[in-house]
Parts: structure tokens; C-alpha cells; sequence
């Protein structure tokens, strides 16, 4: 006799096996676009923590977001009451062609209601009238993400992401991608803004980032009266790039810049946080070591010659440059009041730097003290 009661099951169970498989692939699938989305968000963070000044950074949280992401309509929205951003922008002389997808607004909240206590990121269907001011340009949008850069509990700028897919952006997918890329960028444009102001104030060298000639004569009298209240040594190492002129010779000042821009790099990792480093004029470099004797000062240089001359610079049309230093070292003389200490720290650096060229480059040189 038949199993009627098997035979009843059968439907059930192939009907619940299908559900399951399609429940299956659908978390498959959210599963890639979750991975895709920390990939592409990771790449992002990179891009933005390299960022070298504002113009570069803007142009990172707008064009190559939007290329990233492969978005077809990207806006960002920064609040600027006081119009700080917009006259940093101004001064710099570089300010990016982003008509379409920068915006300024003295209150957020006035810019769109949609800011409205915006702390994490909403993601959902594009809602017409509501959205239709973050997407100028009339493209067809049928999702949105709407990120809030958050600096020091406070909205600084909003980032809005449109999508022609209605999946792409839902309100269950995860934020927590969403939430740190805008963190970062917050970050970054504080960052930014401040080294901006950096160089407006004269105490920056543009180019490379580092502090600059008027900064280092200002810290020396600081350090100097500091070394001496404490009777703490005082170092400086001057470090010229060599034969640099023949870099701009053969490969034009662009290769020369992103050269001394490389240098700069590979200083600062060699560096403590109370080292003052700054960028004395040309393919020269002045670096004030505090606490710092000659003999430890030694170790620090060769570790600065070393880690310049162990990987050759690339240069943008791919051609590797292997690149030296030459240092010269001199420490504080504490024991004797001189009429210019300060001038004599430094000028006792640089002939130790003359020594170091006169005997063959790529090498460091400590003045001796009976030298003084």
C-alpha cells in the first residue's frame, strides 16, 4: 500500500529545500558585496591617509572615491561657517575643479534636513525631493548612501553616495565600512586644514612637508635655552642630498622634487617625536636632536644615510634613481658662552658636511670638539 504520508511531505520539503538555496545564494552574494565593499573602503583609507595637502585629499574624497566605487553621482558637502576651507583653497592656488561634487555649507542642517542629527550612515532607496539636492546633475539614482564625517563629536561634512542599482544600497546592509571611511576622511581633512595653515604661517616647507628655515632658527633658541637649563646635550645633523644637480639635469625639476619629497620621507621614519626636522633650502636638510650626545647622534644619521640609499626612488616615467646622503654632525658646547651658540651649532654641522663631501659623499662625519 502507497505512503500517503511520505507522498504529502515531498512538496513541503522540496519547496523548503528551494527557499533554503535561494536564501543561501542571497547571503552569498551579500557576503562578496560586503567583502568587495571593505576591499574597496580599505583602498580608500590608504588613499586618503596619503593624501599630501588639501587639494590632493578633496580630490581623493570625491573623483576617486567615485571611480572606486564606480558610482555614477558622488557629492560632498564640508561645513565651512567661517570659510576656512574655501580661503585655505583660494591661497593655495590649487583649487581642485570640482564644481559638481564639492559644496560648502555654512550650516549642514541648512544645506538639507536629511543632516538632521546624522551620526552613522543611512543607506536606503533615493528619495526625490529629499535627495535631489545631494546629486546635481539630474543622473537616475535609485539608492543612496549618506556617510557623516565625524571629527571630535562634531559633523564636519557629509558624504553622499548615489547608486543606479536599488540593491546596492539598502537599509540592511552593514555601515560599519561606511562609518570608519568617513571617520578617516574627517581625520584627514582636520590634518590637512592644519598643515595648510602651517603654511600660510611661513613655518612649512610646502614641497615636502617638512618645517622650514624660519621654524628651525625659532626652535634652535628654544632647544638651546632648554639644553641649558637642564644640561642636556644638544645635536644637529645637516644632510645634503648627492649630486642632486644632476637629477634635475637629467630628469627635469619634477623628478627633482618628488626626490627631496622621498628624502623627507625616509628622514621622518628614522626620527623621534621631540627631533625637529626641517628643510634647510635646496636638496639641504637641518635636523636638531635634543637630549641627543654626537655619539648617539652618529647612530641616528647612518641609520637616515642607510635608509635613504637602501631602495633606489622611482620616478614617475618608471625610472629608478639610486640616491645618497652626506651628513655632518655637531653637538652643543655647553661649557663655554659663546656670543651665537646657535650659529655655531649650525655652521659647525655644515663644515662637518663640507668634510664628508670633500672625503667621497655617502657617508657621515662628526666635528670633534677641538674643531670648535
Amino acid at each position: 500500500m502507497p505512503n500517503t504520508q511520505s507522498e504529502h511531505q515531498h512538496p513541503s520539503l522540496d519547496s523548503e529545500n528551494r527557499w533554503l538555496r535561494q536564501k543561501l545564494c542571497e547571503l552569498t552574494e551579500e557576503a562578496r558585496l560586503s567583502e568587495e565593499t571593505f576591499r574597496r573602503c580599505h583602498e580608500r583609507e590608504i588613499a586618503l591617509l596619503g593624501a599630501e595637502d588639501l587639494p590632493q585629499l578633496l580630490e581623493v574624497l570625491t573623483s576617486g572615491l567615485q571611480l572606486s566605487f564606480h558610482l555614477p553621482a558622488l557629492s560632498l558637502v564640508l561645513s565651512d561657517p567661517e570659510h576656512e576651507i574655501r580661503h585655505l583653497l583660494s591661497f593655495s592656488g590649487n583649487t581642485p575643479n570640482l564644481h559638481d561634487k564639492l559644496f560648502f555649507a555654512d550650516r549642514l542642517s541648512d544645506y538639507s534636513p536629511v543632516y538632521d542629527n546624522l551620526r552613522h550612515s543611512r543607506l536606503g532607496p533615493y528619495l526625490g525631493e529629499e535627495h535631489r539636492r545631494l546629486f546635481p546633475g539630474g543622473k537616475l539614482i535609485r539608492s543612496v548612501a549618506i556617510m557623516p564625517m565625524i571629527r571630535r563629536n562634531q559633523l564636519v561634512g557629509v558624504l553622499n553616495l548615489g547608486s543606479q542599482e536599488l540593491s546596492r544600497f539598502t537599509r540592511h546592509h552593514a555601515t560599519d565600512f561606511l562609518d570608519r571611511l568617513a571617520s578617516i576622511g574627517a581625520l584627514c581633512l582636520e590634518n590637512a586644514t592644519n598643515r595648510e595653515h602651517l603654511v600660510i604661517s611661513g613655518l612649512t616647507d610646502a614641497l615636502t612637508g617638512m618645517h622650514n628655515r624660519r621654524y628651525l632658527q625659532k626652535r634652535l633658541n628654544e632647544e638651546i635655552a632648554r639644553s641649558r637649563r637642564y644640561n642636556h646635550p644638544l645635536s644637529c645633523l645637516f644632510i645634503d642630498a648627492d649630486h642632486f644637480k644632476r637629477v634635475n639635469d637629467l630628469h627635469g625639476h619634477g623628478a627633482g622634487d618628488l626626490v627631496l619629497r622621498e628624502i623627507s620621507l625616509r628622514v621622518w621614519e628614522c626620527l623621534r617625536a621631540s627631533d625637529v626636522a626641517t628643510r634647510y633650502g635646496g636638496e639641504e636638510f637641518a635636523l636638531l636632536l635634543p637630549q641627543t650626545d654626537s655619539e648617539e647622534a652618529c647612530k641616528i644619521a647612518e641609520r637616515i644615510r642607510l635608509r635613504i640609499a637602501e631602495n633606489p626612488i622611482t620616478l614617475e616615467q618608471g625610472t629608478a634613481l639610486s640616491i645618497t646622503v652626506s651628513i655632518g654632525i655637531s653637538e652643543l658646547d655647553r661649557t663655554h658662552q659663546h656670543a651665537d651658540p646657535g650659529k655655531l651649532l649650525l655652521s659647525n654641522a655644515d663644515a662637518a658636511l663640507y668634510d664628508a663631501k670633500r672625503l667621497g659623499r655617502n657617508r657621515t662625519v662628526r666635528l670633534n670638539r677641538s674643531d670648535d
